[in-house]
């Protein structure tokens, strides 16, 4: 099993910045991606960024290509988003997860943290 932390969130102005954190403990050895959704509320989960853990691979979705950077410290077991240029629809609770793939799909990521609150105001 893998427990999942989120922190970083906040409250910032439209164009601000925030970085995210995700810290892994447990089987952190078990996982080969690791991915940021976020989840609007009256909305559906949705893919923001993934990574393979031990690096090669990057996906981002579009909505976000070009401001937000995803990255991974294995040595930390830790995974970092840093959201630039945010915009008042960015706003989400925003959650990390693992997977045995790199992936945009919610259903192929097993271990889930309980989310962080991002508000962007306008």
């Amino acid at each position: 099993q893998v427990q999942l932390v989120e922190s970083g969130g906040g409250l910032v102005r439209a164009g601000g910045s925030l970085r995210l954190s995700c810290a892994a403990s447990g089987r952190t050895f078990s996982f080969y991606a690791m991915g940021w959704f976020r989840q609007a509320p009256g909305k559906e989960r949705e893919f923001v960024a993934t990574i393979r853990w031990n690096g090669g691979v990057i996906i981002y979705a579009d909505s976000v290509k070009g401001r937000f950077t995803i990255s991974a410290d294995s040595a930390k077991n830790t995974m970092y988003l840093q959201m630039n240029a945010l915009k008042p629809e960015d706003t989400a609770v925003y959650y990390c997860a693992t997977a045995s793939l790199v992936s945009r799909t919610v259903g192929d990521y097993q271990n889930w943290g309980r989310g962080t609150q991002v508000t962007v105001s306008s």
